[in-house]
């Protein structure tokens, strides 16, 4: 597959759709299933005008879809695929995580000698 600069710029949209917490917070409200707003603004604490904002850049971007039911809207997660990819950066953010926490050991123990030996 060639990655075109238009199918690059696809990309890049639909990850910065993604790239705003306030987003992922209300993906991660709807993953247990469909909501309304105010179900969704009891949830996350947002204000009315924030969630409608943002749930209509995840409209627009097909990461979520609107199903009107009565007098309400209920949305639910359309693209699944958008909590593989948070999956995906969680573990390797928890990796690097890691090993920072690896490379600062030898450290930590010369602070911990160096206290230890302070405090004789």
């Amino acid at each position: 597959m060639t990655l075109t600069p238009e199918v690059l710029t696809s990309v890049a949209d639909y990850f910065k759709v993604l790239a705003e917490p306030s987003r992922l917070q209300i993906l991660c409200q709807l993953r247990s299933g469909p909501k309304n707003v105010t179900q969704i603004l009891e949830a996350t604490g947002m204000g009315q005008a924030n969630v409608s904002k943002h749930l209509k850049i995840l409209a627009q971007a097909g990461i979520v879809s609107r199903e009107p039911r009565g007098v309400s809207v209920y949305y639910q997660i359309a693209d699944p695929i958008c909590f593989e990819l948070c999956e995906v950066v969680c573990k390797q953010l928890i990796e690097r995580l890691k090993q920072q926490a690896r490379q600062l050991q030898p450290l930590a123990a010369l602070h911990s000698g160096r206290l230890s030996r302070e405090g004789s």
